[in-house]
């Protein structure tokens, strides 16, 4: 069966979507932790490095690869994400008006990124610069800012039936 990866900008609903998918009784994994993200530094100009989050390719393959009798659906946005997209059967976009995006990270109590102001500032960056490359490889995108999690997921099941 299928890998769909479910991808976009921080308070788009990634999280929110896994669990109302799980609830479903779909295998929902969230890649937004240590047993599956690392830090690396990443050469920048000159002897400067960057810090980046991105997927252990170890791991995030055997995930992708197994067998299962049903659809697997995988939430993250990392820099490196593209190196497996042979794994995934469909990718969908979940994308949001701005304001809506930093209203939901600002009440979420489940994870503390987005909360500081230099932060917020780089995520309404990333939908300018990130978000883009995004939208032209998906095969699907939500906009999320007036409906609800269950329409999301809804189109989403719709989506892996075609």
């Amino acid at each position: 069966m299928p890998n769909i990866l479910i991808t976009g900008m921080s308070g788009t609903g990634k999280s929110a979507v896994l669990g109302a998918l799980a609830a479903r009784g779909y295998e929902a994994v969230d890649t937004d932790s240590d047993e599956w993200c690392e830090w690396v530094d990443i050469p920048h100009s000159g002897s400067a490095t960057e810090r980046d989050w991105i997927w252990r390719a170890d791991r995030m393959t055997s995930l992708l690869t197994l067998d299962r009798p049903g659809p697997v659906f995988v939430a993250g946005c990392k820099s490196n994400q593209g190196a497996f997209y042979r794994y995934f059967a469909k990718i969908v976009l979940l994308s949001a008006r701005p304001d809506v995006m930093i209203r939901r990270i600002e009440r979420r109590t489940s994870n503390a990124y987005g909360k500081r102001a230099d932060e917020q500032a780089d995520i309404l960056g990333y939908v300018e610069t990130v978000e883009p490359l995004l939208r032209a490889s998906c095969d699907l995108e939500i906009d999320t800012s007036q409906i609800t999690i269950e329409e999301v997921v809804a189109s989403i099941v719709e989506s892996i039936k075609t």
